[in-house]
């Protein structure tokens, strides 16, 4: 491979006719894939000629240069010599659908999306909630500027959530992401926030029913009901997700040489003033409706009016409605002086930090402990989304375990009667908003502490007794895998020190078999492949991870012997775009053989249209004098397949109890 990456990025950009007649350019797990406005312009016989560059292949309208595991540096060498932007992204399957159940993929969409927010979340909760101690016991004023800057960092998150969504949403619409973020931050922006407030009003749409809402703007002689969307969750995800619907749309139609500027023009201008119009709007009305359903019951059972709420409030902030229940506890204060409704949800964040306490008690897997403790303290805060979002919503039964404590939160405080004089803060922060301002009996408060108190038991007993099973299913079969590929591994005590095993369990052949010309060809490496008959990608020696991809389609390794491994799933499956693949290491992360590597779904990829066949390629063939495959038929993971003959390294390894120890 060259050394110097810019001379490669100079003379591969040369052989295809120069900068002005590329299209775009993406890159893989091996190779950099070109679409180029005239095809006869590129110089394939140089290209194929030049130090770092394995081969080249036209396939699938595109120039695939072949590079190797230096892949990645050399696409950085080439963005910043050409210019380009690095788009042109490779489509995936969009809308594809599989066989899991509408719970299961809106919880693995909304979890998803918050996945990547859950250390700011849980940071601002902690940092909010301390500020608002600190100023509750008197600490800190209101009014000095140390408070105004201590609680500007923690609430911005929440404050600008929509535009922090509007990434991670477009990521899994995979749409462009910096379009996904300015959807969120046009909905945040401070004259849509303002015009929300707004005293002038241009008259009201649909007067006399429960969707009565003013008109404080026009667009184009179209009536728009402004709302304040900061802070909100639900349009801005829907938002987006009409806006990749627009982009996909508008890629199949605009030049491919102006797609860079016109696809967003399209997609942001359409997708906006929709957002502003219907979007926004029908989501405030779903909250508005459920708000004045739960009014509705308060006022026939206190109490059953508790146990719908507390138990429902958890599901009504995942997607937006409660500000439904707060706009009504806003009137209810204004025209009462007092609000039944909002005040019995206060205490729900306590069951569901009762429920990470468990698991935190109950779980092996150090990250997740690690994780659950920092959404701990910031749920005893009352700021929950890390504990829900990063804890109990992924392993769906504790979520609805915390939901029931809920209830019970909930059914206490309407048996009391307590009411909020105004508007609360968060968890026993908000104790002082059921004070009655005028004096009176101290029951309601005592109600509501009981409520805390109660709802952190139910919540923990519940997850002892019931969740026990949830919290670790996934860490459990990680380490049943490991077990299993240890007893394959001792059971073929006589593997040399530069020997590979299995990474799959499935049938092996060789590498000619494979239909993909650069892997059947060799001119990657020597190596085999697997058909695999599960959905799991192992280490094949220890080392060290050298590659990984965002689309998980293939990962590079080197190992303590000096093999440089490449392991690519299936073919072409980078079009996939990551969906089906899951991960399960890092780049320079050190691994045993027959660790889990990559999670992926072979069902999912074969309904796509793509084969499984998984290559795996010593990419330094030459560096050794053999390179023999030494098993046949149907393997299992950590059973030898590869024995690589390399002097240097015949003496680096000896056998433990029968184990193999890499020096």
């Amino acid at each position: 491979m060259a050394k110097n990456y810019d001379q490669l990025a100079k003379t591969i950009i040369k052989d295809f006719g120069g900068k002005d007649n590329v299209n775009s350019v993406v890159h893989c797990a091996t190779r950099l894939r070109f679409k180029l406005k005239d095809e006869k312009k590129a110089d394939d016989d140089a290209l194929k000629n030049t130090d770092g560059v394995v081969t080249v292949v036209k396939a699938g309208g595109q120039y695939q240069v072949v590079i190797g595991n230096e892949v990645a540096d050399v696409y950085d060498a080439v963005l910043k010599e050409g210019g380009f932007s690095g788009g042109g992204e490779v489509p995936d399957d969009y809308g594809e659908d599989d066989n899991s159940s509408f719970v299961d993929k809106a919880v693995a969409l909304i979890s998803g999306i918050f996945t990547d927010i859950l250390a700011p979340l849980s940071a601002g909760g902690i940092i909010k909630g301390l500020v608002v101690l600190a100023a509750a016991m008197g600490w800190l004023s209101t009014k000095s500027g140390a408070y105004q800057i201590l609680y500007a960092i923690g609430d911005s998150i929440f404050y600008f959530l929509p535009i922090f969504l509007g990434v991670t949403a477009a990521r899994r619409f995979h749409m462009n992401r910096f379009i996904g973020l300015a959807i969120g931050a046009t909905l945040t922006y401070p004259t849509m926030v303002q015009l929300a407030a707004s005293k002038t009003v241009l008259g009201t749409l649909f007067a006399g029913t429960p969707f009565a809402s003013q008109i404080h703007t026009t667009f184009f002689g179209i009536p728009v009901i402004t709302m304040n969307y900061t802070s909100t969750v639900l349009p801005v995800l829907f938002a987006v997700w009409f806006a990749s619907i627009i982009e996909h749309w508008s890629k199949k139609w605009i030049p491919s040489v102006v797609q860079m500027f016109l696809v967003p023009v399209v997609t942001m201008l359409i997708t906006l003033p929709i957002a502003f119009i219907v979007i926004g709007p029908v989501m405030t009305w779903v909250g508005d409706a459920i708000g004045a359903v739960m009014s509705g019951i308060y006022h026939f059972s206190p109490i059953i009016a508790g146990l719908l709420l507390g138990g429902l409030w958890q599901v009504l902030v995942i997607f937006g409605v409660h500000w439904g229940i707060v706009a009504v506890t806003t009137a209810d204060l204004a025209a009462l002086g007092y609000d039944p409704i909002l005040g019995m949800t206060c205490m729900v964040c306590y069951a569901q930090i009762g429920v990470v306490l468990a698991i935190i008690k109950q779980t092996k897997d150090k990250k997740l402990k690690e994780t659950a403790t920092g959404a701990f303290f910031s749920g005893f805060l009352g700021v929950t989304e890390p504990a829900i979002y990063g804890i109990t919503l992924p392993r769906k039964r504790p979520f609805i375990l915390s939901c029931i404590g809920g209830a019970v939160s909930g059914a206490i405080i309407g048996a009391f009667h307590s009411v909020l004089y105004i508007l609360p803060s968060m968890g026993f922060f908000a104790i002082p908003a059921y004070i009655n301002p005028k004096g009176g009996s101290m029951t309601q408060i005592i109600g509501v502490i009981i409520a805390g108190v109660v709802a952190f038991i139910v919540g923990f007993a519940l997850q002892m007794l019931f969740g026990k099973k949830s919290v670790d299913a996934e860490y459990d079969k990680k380490q049943s895998e490991k077990a299993e590929v240890n007893d394959a591994l001792q059971a073929t005590p006589d593997v040399a020190t530069a020997t590979l095993v299995s990474p799959e369990n499935g049938k092996i052949m060789s590498l000619s078999e494979v239909k993909d010309d650069v892997f059947s060809s060799g001119s990657m490496g020597k190596g085999i492949a697997i058909e695999p008959t599960d959905g799991g990608l192992h280490a094949p020696a220890d080392g060290k991870i050298i590659m990984t991809f965002e689309t998980g389609h293939a990962i590079g390794m080197k190992t303590k012997t000096g093999a440089e491994i490449l392991m690519h799933i299936g073919m072409d499956t980078v079009n996939l775009q990551g969906k089906g693949f899951d991960t399960l290491v890092e780049k320079d992360q050190e691994v045993k053989a027959g660790d889990p590597l990559v999670k992926f779904d072979i069902d999912l990829i074969k309904k796509a249209g793509y084969p499984v066949t998984t290559p795996m390629v010593v990419t330094n063939s030459k560096d050794f004098d053999e390179i023999k495959q030494i098993a046949q038929g149907n393997v299992k993971v950590g059973q030898a397949v590869l024995e690589l003959d390399a002097p240097e390294a015949k003496d680096a390894a000896v056998s433990v109890n029968g184990q193999v120890q890499l020096n």
